[in-house]
């Protein structure tokens, strides 16, 4: 597996993956209140366009993505087929090595696999909502410092 930057004509498979990690994901997380014609939309003109997108390739599969926007880890999805495969930490990793001086993320309070995941990368939370975001689902504010370090599982 070769974690690379994404190419900006990587929009559609992308935005596939995003979408099939996020069905996968319920009921822990909300369901997208996205169609898939407004995440292609968003992925092409904002986030491939503005943000710092890294992916999990492998033999020319992308099975995970990254999003960082500065200090933020603004998306993190993995293929369902690819989850618990270590993917995701190595991406988070990565995002840590790049970010040295911290990172910053939020998470669905329901999500309690991302937030066992985030926690145990060394991730602490430091603030909730009770629904701040378009899905009005309460979430959680997470903080990764160097003085952590880098987590190695």
């Amino acid at each position: 597996m070769e974690i690379r930057r994404a190419l900006p004509t990587e929009a559609e498979p992308l935005a596939a993956l995003w979408l099939r990690s996020r069905a996968a994901s319920v009921p822990a997380v909300p369901p997208t209140v996205h169609t898939g014609q407004e995440v292609l939309r968003w992925m092409e003109e904002l986030v491939l366009s503005s943000r710092e997108v890294w992916v999990a390739d492998s033999g020319g599969e992308v099975l995970a993505l990254l999003v960082l926007d500065g200090p933020w880890i603004d998306q993190l999805y993995v293929d369902p087929s690819a989850t618990g495969c270590g993917i995701g930490g190595d991406l988070v990793r990565h995002a840590m090595l790049r970010r040295p001086d911290g990172l910053e993320l939020w998470t669905f309070q329901s999500n309690s696999g991302a937030r066992r995941f985030y926690e145990g990368l060394g991730f602490v939370a430091v603030a909730t909502t009770d629904g701040d975001n378009e899905e009005r689902a309460p979430d959680v504010r997470y903080r990764w410092r160097p003085d952590r370090g880098v987590a190695t599982t």
